[in-house]
């Protein structure tokens, strides 16, 4: 994650809201020939935004607008990105359709807001442009047949950076925003992310999912269990956001994997990781090692520790297994928040992606050939 800068913070705009100028630009001039520069929409909360435009193009039948996104300070992957409308006149009676364009993903799994087939333009950004369009049908007297198709140059390979793939979207990026504003270094986008992963792995039957703190953790528990794409969550440092989301919308088992220093954190009871949110409790360590079995020699060396990491390698040094029984504590917290919505286990690796310690609770059953608590 990019560091956070110093002062006040510049809000940006979402995709949605870029898309959604971009086609009023373009349904404006192609019901009275002119193009609107800049632009002005009114947002969701009653935001009136104004952009200019980069691109404005009309033929017979259709127009074309543009114009680039802003992410203000936030560290968005889109930020600087074409967002391009075309409009044309559709078949009477079609309404309005939506469709992607170059650069724009496509829907292919069940558990989205969308169906599979539709472009990656999600239900607010829709609704958006969809009040532009009518409120300029009804400015000029048109019909509101109107095929709106967004690209977004350069989307593909953006779309790398992002959990598109995994959710099953495919060719591109979405268009997103529910507000219209990216408030910078929100977590709101992480989360919702996570939440969607969710919904997809239910939709496409999966009773198992994973998430992880990192990289490295994700492909010891994904190896571990032979997990496909869609069973692994992009949890990050919100193991709140994902827990909370799954005790309303359970599955039959969830892995959290993590290194040692993450896991000291939700074993303490906190349910955001990041360093910047939660810190180790040393003081509280050291009376979790002497749990484990350390002398008081080894809770005095923790109480003074630097790093978890330390900590651990003081414990492994005196052979003393802290690791297990910070999986158990990190689990029992887990499935405090869980409040009981199906079976957990905790995975603890090390910096290589070795699994150290493990600790479920719940019915394993199903998962009995490789559980051994």
């Amino acid at each position: 994650m990019a560091r956070k800068p110093d002062g006040p913070l510049r809000k940006g705009w979402t995709t949605g809201a870029c898309a959604t100028a971009a086609t009023r630009a373009a349904w404006q001039a192609l019901l009275s020939g002119d193009f609107p520069d800049p632009v002005t929409i009114t947002l969701p909360r009653g935001e009136t935004p104004s952009f200019a435009l980069v691109k404005a193009e009309r033929g017979t039948g259709w127009a074309r607008a543009s114009v680039i996104k802003d992410a203000g300070d936030d560290p968005d992957v889109t930020h600087g990105a074409e967002i391009i409308a075309t409009v044309r006149h559709g078949t009477p009676g079609s309404g309005i359709t939506f469709h992607a364009g170059d650069g724009v993903g496509t829907v292919t799994k069940p558990g989205l807001p969308l169906p599979p087939g539709e472009a990656a333009i999600n239900p607010k950004p829709r609704e958006m442009m969809i009040g532009q369009i009518t409120e300029l049908c009804e400015t000029f007297g048109a019909t509101g047949d109107v095929e709106i198709e967004i690209s977004i140059p350069g989307g593909k390979e953006i779309a790398i950076k992002t959990w598109n793939g995994r959710l099953g979207i495919v060719g591109g990026l979405s268009v997103l925003g529910t507000t219209g504003i990216v408030i910078p270094f929100s977590c709101s986008a992480w989360i919702h992310s996570i939440h969607r992963g969710i919904d997809v792995a239910r939709a496409t039957g999966r009773i198992h999912v994973a998430g992880a703190t990192g990289k490295t953790s994700e492909a010891a528990i994904r190896t571990f269990y032979d997990l496909p794409e869609e069973a692994i969550l992009d949890m990050g440092d919100f193991v709140g956001g994902m827990l909370k989301y799954l005790r309303k919308n359970p599955v039959a088992f969830i892995s959290i994997a993590g290194g040692f220093a993450k896991l000291v954190k939700l074993a303490q009871g906190h349910l955001d990781l990041h360093s910047s949110r939660s810190q180790v409790d040393f003081a509280k360590l050291a009376e979790t090692v002497g749990l484990a079995g350390g002398d008081g020699d080894l809770q005095e060396q923790v109480k003074t520790a630097n790093t978890a990491k330390q900590v651990l390698e003081l414990c492994q040094a005196a052979n003393v297994n802290i690791a297990r029984t910070i999986a158990r504590l990190a689990c029992e917290s887990a499935r405090a928040t869980l409040d009981g919505a199906g079976a957990v286990e905790i995975v603890v690796t090390d910096r290589d992606g070795m699994i150290i310690a493990r600790h479920g609770i719940g019915d394993f059953d199903q998962f009995r050939p490789k559980i051994t608590n």
